[in-house]
């Protein structure tokens, strides 16, 4: 079947699916226990229809979807069923619509549900997410605000802690952006809460970071983030905030060469 046929099933799908909501409610639904089959049916054809949106690219109708069924699940309390559709209606707009603020509202409310679920590993996976996106967005109180919070609920499980360090090296960089001196005092914090930070070589990078870039020396900026990068190689995400802090120092290039 072409991808306009499946288009067509997937409306027709999704009439049957609102006329089993709107039977579920009636007199008799209610009276004869048949709703809240019914209304389950419905869930399930919502999603079977939003994933033909999906094949046929019509990624408006697969949202409505995606929100028809999530106003279902959380009628029923069932949470973690909705944060899941909040991620699928939140990776189509970050991949398909580019649409970053979208994205991350449904990022945040999947999290909220995780949280109260306590699925706090599935919550912290879209809180990084969000985090990431914010500093791209240059709202960096609230990315450092969420790297804190994650970084703080994993350096004290022994599976995770490794990576708290990576979460605090994330907000540091933020905190630098914003104010030189704000990221000393954080970097400071970090090492306290967890002293594991202070050997990491995150940490290390981010002390010859706050030297060169108190000597105005962006020389030695670069060269610490080179040496850096050939053992540890950096991602677009660090390398763009690196660089916007390299351009806070006089008569620099804006580059990382």
């Amino acid at each position: 079947m072409d991808n306009s046929g499946k288009e067509k099933e997937a409306i027709q799908l999704m009439a049957d699916a609102d006329k089993k909501v709107k039977s579920s409610g009636s007199f008799l639904g209610g009276m004869f226990g048949g709703g809240q089959h019914k209304v389950e049916e419905a869930c399930e054809m919502y999603c079977r229809a939003a994933n033909m949106f999906k094949m046929a690219k019509n990624w408006s109708e697969a949202i409505k979807c995606l929100n028809a069924a999530i106003d279902i699940y959380t009628d029923m309390g069932r949470f973690t069923i909705a944060a899941k559709h909040h991620i699928s209606i939140a990776e189509i707009y970050e991949s398909e619509l580019v649409d970053i603020e979208k994205a991350i509202a449904h990022y945040e409310q999947a999290a909220d549900y995780y949280k109260g679920e306590e699925s706090n590993s599935s919550a912290n996976k879209c809180l990084l997410k969000v985090g990431a996106y914010c500093a791209q967005l240059e709202q960096y109180q609230k990315a450092i605000e969420i790297y804190e919070q994650v970084g703080a609920n994993t350096m004290d499980n022994p599976l995770l802690k490794y990576s708290a360090k990576e979460y605090f090296f994330k907000a540091s960089l933020c905190h630098f952006i914003v104010d030189e001196l704000n990221a000393k005092i954080a970097v400071e914090k970090y090492e306290e809460m967890f002293p594991a930070f202070s050997d990491s070589r995150e940490c290390k990078l981010l002390k010859k970071l706050l030297e060169a870039h108190e000597e105005q020396n962006s020389e030695a900026f670069t060269e610490a983030v080179k040496e850096f990068d050939s053992i540890s190689r950096l991602d677009q995400w660090h390398t763009t905030l690196l660089l916007r802090i390299k351009k806070t120092i006089q008569g620099d290039e804006g580059d990382l060469k």
